[in-house]
């Protein structure tokens, strides 16, 4: 296999330093006189809360903004990035969260066209056989001849991140690079990617909110809070704790709810029984293939899976939003659809991915959304219909005090709040009622680190009260941390399942790559 200096012909990482850059969007400041340098080879991790300023430091580096104030040097020289081109042409590119590949495209006519600059006719052998020279010099494969839009996700980041080598890009931003990701898979792209900068091959800078990933591959990391410098240093000298408190101002308050140590009862009748359950998706092909699971009260079922195996269907067909195909679907041993009048009468309450798109009016304020669960009820309305506009105010002002909702008022509109507060005012208006059955979906995806920590502690806290709960994640650490048993969810199907105190993360992975399929195959 040829080095990694060959991989990326003669280029080296580009030496990048960034001084008091600061950019305003009207009266926010969502950079303040930002600093920081990173040495070419080096591997630096960007961290922070959600709001902190790291989206808006990155855009000014690939030319999405300008900055109102402060140079950017690119091998001691200054530049000025005014737009994407200027960013291309100094060797810096950018590996975003959501993918940018054409789906109605192969692999290989993906990769050539985003070169740019190509001539009107493509001598198409030509570049098929430098794209199979340059695959034959990475330590993982892609199928060049399938249409992106057919990829699994781990495929598509990996295309992902080939196309900006293969762009010979000198400084490469990656941008939660391994949220859909495997943890093998992470470990072989992230492994890969530090190699050629361990090489000086390449200049890294990583977003992610996975400590175990800026331990284990980056040499420094730089802090933001609220636009503004936190801290440095050298990941050798912090710690986890370390890097939080820089993230938050103040130190961790470690005060986990303490979890039963009472063995599950297994006599005990589970609250949520599914049976046989078949779907179709929306371009009407099988996404659900014979889903059987049960959970119990008090007991939290995680369901693990690479994201497009299932799960968001699953999810749907339980919340009523989508129609199954076949099988059954019972809840306190009585047939469940997922009507209004049922998810009412068992007290089932859901916690849906993306909160602000999937379980609130973005239009309207803080307080109608707080009283979407029971706006035709006393004391909210009499006879059904009239509208006690008093009552909903007092309960709103309620939710948003005892959840800690940080709002301009109840009455500004829900799209104005940020990610982590969306989630405290979803779950204000769903877990001040009798819960149940609790269904949630990636419940912290987006969130900044005290957003996490209290919603993990609100699930937890229902969990303590009996509630059965059925947590849907993408991330195995907080399945890990949360659920009682784990089941892999793959291709529509229930593959694995475990304990989660004798769970192996590497096990997890493997069946949520496909594992089920090989050991098919060898039998």
């Amino acid at each position: 296999m040829n080095s990694s200096k060959e991989i990326l012909g003669k280029s080296h990482g580009l030496d990048l330093e960034i001084i008091g850059l600061s950019k305003r969007f009207g009266d926010v400041i969502a950079l303040d006189n930002v600093s920081l340098r990173i040495p070419s080879g080096g591997f630096h991790a960007l961290l922070g809360e959600n709001g902190a300023g790291k989206s808006t430091l990155v855009k000014c580096l690939v030319g999405f903004y300008t900055p109102d104030a402060g140079d950017v040097l690119a091998d001691h020289r200054e530049v000025k990035i005014p737009s994407p081109r200027e960013a291309s042409q100094l060797g810096i590119g950018m590996v975003y969260q959501s993918f940018t590949l054409v789906p109605g495209m192969t692999v290989a006519e993906n990769l050539v066209m985003s070169k740019g600059s190509l001539p009107a006719l493509i001598n198409w052998r030509k570049e098929r056989e430098q794209l199979v020279a340059f695959i034959e010099t990475l330590p993982f494969k892609i199928p060049l001849d399938k249409f992106a839009g057919t990829l699994a996700a781990g495929e598509k980041q990996k295309v992902e991140i080939i196309k900006q080598l293969y762009l010979q890009r000198r400084f490469l931003i990656l941008d939660e690079p391994t949220s859909v990701l495997t943890p093998d898979e992470a470990d072989e792209v992230l492994g890969f990617v530090k190699n050629l900068a361990t090489a000086k091959a390449l200049t890294v800078l990583i977003i992610t909110h996975k400590f175990r990933e800026v331990t284990a591959y980056a040499d420094d990391v730089t802090v933001l809070r609220r636009g503004k410098f936190a801290g440095c240093g050298s990941v050798a000298n912090l710690n986890v704790d370390q890097m939080a408190e820089m993230m938050v101002g103040s130190p961790l308050a470690h005060q986990p709810i303490a979890r039963s140590i009472v063995p599950m009862n297994l006599e005990l009748r589970p609250y949520l029984v599914v049976e046989h359950l078949h779907a179709r998706g929306d371009l009407d092909q099988p996404v659900l293939n014979g889903i059987d699971l049960a959970v119990r009260p008090g007991e939290i079922l995680g369901i693990a899976g690479v994201s497009g195996n299932g799960q968001k269907e699953l999810v749907e067909v339980l919340l009523g939003q989508r129609k199954k195909s076949s099988g059954q679907i019972f809840v306190e041993g009585e047939p469940y659809s997922g009507t209004r009048a049922e998810i009412s009468q068992h007290k089932v309450i859901m916690l849906p991915e993306e909160p602000l798109r999937n379980a609130c009016v973005a239009s309207l304020s803080v307080a109608e959304n707080m009283a979407l669960r029971n706006y035709d009820r006393p004391p909210l309305a009499k006879f059904g219909f009239l509208l006690n506009r008093r009552a909903l105010n007092q309960q709103a002002q309620r939710y948003v005090e005892t959840f800690g909702v940080k709002t301009d008022g109840i009455n500004a509109k829900m799209q104005t709040l940020s990610g982590g507060n969306v989630q405290r005012a979803v779950l204000a208006r769903e877990l001040s009622h009798p819960v149940n059955l609790l269904i949630v979906a990636n419940p912290v995806f987006g969130l900044d680190f005290n957003a996490v920590a209290e919603t993990h502690a609100r699930l937890l806290a229902a969990r303590a009260s009996s509630t059965a709960i059925l947590l849907v994640s993408e991330d195995l650490d907080e399945l890990l941390e949360l659920a009682d048993r784990i089941v892999v969810m793959s291709e529509g199907k229930l593959v694995y399942e475990i304990p989660a105190d004798q769970a192996d993360i590497r096990v997890l992975g493997h069946y949520m790559a496909g594992g089920h399929l090989e050991e098919r195959a060898v039998t």
